[in-house]
Formats: structure tokens, C-alpha cells, sequence
């Protein structure tokens, strides 16, 4: 229960942080009852493992998001650089290879003694702007001028799971017989994204597509390419990271994740020019720390 109250004093604090000019983002009204809804639900299925005996491990990170998305050009150093933000969020283990019930190992299975059930909140924040050789200071153009004035910031509360596999022993490290624990993940994240965007050409206006770059709405088909509407997705994400032993009930971690969206509106721009080959998806790079409770 200490851990539903921690998770929803989380919520509750981005809730909080979202107010702007005394106006609550839209997103956090429309989609963060789904995701404490969808918390709840998943904790209940923890808890009846929990009285199956397996134990818990709580904790929280920080890091940093590099966000590959339709601002920039792709594979370009500046981009790849500039468009990058923040990120923290708070994690739950399910430990499959010791019993809270009784303080003692489970049984010997390789799946109990090499993989752990991982649940997530976080939350990411990047701010972005085109960087590369269309922008660079000898472009003149409209079109260059059109791409300076474009800037977006890109905004995601996630809830998810990921199962991590550990290729040595989680009891021998557990136990302090060695001090890193490297591991590998893959898993489902719900996201609740809010973009903004913003130009300072012409008149400002986001709905004026004349205040964008011209390819973009001579291939649009009437098409919407910018948009700051909030929305729901869900994405894949892949990591790999180790642990290390600090004491015996605490480890530090760090981790490189991917991940991946289903929806290339996550940074507010979504244009069909042959160059917007793949959806928006992000780079992560966290630091935390991780407590066994019971």
C-alpha cells in the first residue's frame, strides 16, 4: 500500500507541475485517470503474486532522452545532440527468486533465479528545433527562415512493464557474491504524450500551414502535419543496463533503453515527405536506485 501511495503522489505531482497560466493541460484531464486506472488494475495482479510469496523491490531514476523524430534531419550529429531532454520516473519489481511470506529462496528454477518483473511510471520532456544543413547559417530561403521559426517541445507521462533477464544468478547476487548484475529487457509502455508547437513566422499561427515549411503542405493531401493535440499511444521498448550491489537490500542501476512509438505525432509534426521514414521513438539513459522492501 506504501507503494500505491508513493506511485500516486508521482502522478499527482506532474498533475500538479502541468498547471500553466492557471489552465490544466489537456492531456493530463483527458488520460491520467486511464493510467491510474491502469496502475491500480496492475497492481492488484501484483498483489495476488505478492500472496503468492514472491518479494518486492521499489525505486526511482533519472535520466536523459535523446528524441529521434521528425525535427532535424536524420543521422545528423546536431540533431541527434540538441534534441535532447530530461526524464525521471519510479519502478516496481517483482523478485521471483526469494519469498516475502517465509524469508527464504523460492525454488531452483532458471526463470525464478534469471528474471524479474519490472513495472514503470516516468515521465519525459524535450524541446526541440531543426538542426543540420537546411538551417545552417548560409541558408537564406524562406524555407530556411520557415525552419528556424519552427520549435516544439515533445511531453510523455508512460506506464508500462518489461520483463529483464539476468544472465548470472539473481540469489549469488543478491547474496553479495559478485557486484554487477548485467541485464537485458524488453516490454510494453502505455503513453500519454502532449506536444506543443510553436513558429515565430508570419503571423504565428500554427493553423496557418503558409508559416511552415512548403514541402510539407504540398504533399500533405489536406492533411494536418503540425498539431498540438494531445492523444494516447502505446510503444515498445528494449533496454540493457546492469545493477550494482551498494548494500545488501539496495542496488544502483543504469540503463540504455530504446523505444519505440506507434503513433508520429508525439513531437507534434507529421509530414509525408519520403524523408519521414519511420515513427517518432527515443533514447534513453537512466540512473537510479532500487530498495528490496520485503
Amino acid at each position: 500500500m506504501r507503494f500505491v501511495c508513493f506511485i500516486l503522489y508521482f502522478i499527482e505531482f506532474f498533475y500538479i507541475c502541468s498547471v500553466t497560466d492557471n489552465s490544466y493541460t489537456c492531456y493530463m484531464i483527458t488520460h491520467l485517470k486511464k493510467l491510474i486506472y491502469g496502475f491500480l488494475l496492475f497492481f492488484s495482479t501484483q498483489t495476488t503474486y505478492a500472496q503468492l510469496g514472491f518479494s518486492h523491490e521499489i525505486g526511482a531514476f533519472v535520466g536523459a532522452v535523446a528524441f529521434q523524430s521528425d525535427f532535424g534531419v536524420r543521422h545528423n550529429f546536431d540533431t541527434n545532440s540538441g534534441n535532447t531532454g530530461i526524464a525521471l520516473g519510479v519502478v516496481h519489481y517483482l523478485n521471483f527468486a526469494y519469498r516475502s511470506d517465509c524469508n527464504c529462496y523460492t525454488t531452483d528454477t532458471y526463470f525464478n533465479d534469471h528474471f524479474k518483473l519490472r513495472s514503470e511510471i516516468s515521465w519525459n520532456k524535450t524541446s526541440l528545433e531543426h538542426f543540420g544543413e537546411w538551417v545552417d547559417d548560409d541558408r537564406t530561403s524562406e524555407n530556411a527562415d520557415k525552419l528556424r521559426a519552427h520549435t516544439g517541445e515533445a511531453q510523455n507521462l508512460d506506464i508500462g512493464m518489461q520483463l529483464e533477464y539476468f544472465p548470472r544468478s539473481i540469489r549469488a547476487f543478491s547474496a553479495g557474491a559478485y557486484s554487477f548484475a548485467p541485464f537485458a529487457a524488453a516490454g510494453v509502455h502505455y503513453v500519454s504524450f502532449n506536444p506543443s508547437v510553436e513558429t515565430s513566422y508570419g503571423d504565428g499561427n500554427i493553423l496557418n500551414n503558409n508559416n511552415f515549411y512548403n514541402g510539407w503542405d504540398q504533399v500533405s493531401d489536406g492533411d494536418p502535419f503540425v498539431s498540438d493535440e494531445s492523444g494516447s499511444t502505446w510503444s515498445v521498448v528494449a533496454s540493457v543496463g546492469t545493477r550494482y550491489k551498494l548494500t545488501l537490500l539496495s542496488d544502483l542501476f543504469v540503463e540504455l533503453r530504446w523505444q519505440y512509438y506507434f503513433d508520429d505525432f508525439i513531437d507534434g509534426l507529421n509530414h509525408k515527405m519520403p524523408s519521414n521514414k519511420a515513427k517518432d521513438w527515443n533514447l534513453w539513459l537512466n540512473f537510479g536506485y532500487i530498495y528490496y522492501i520485503d
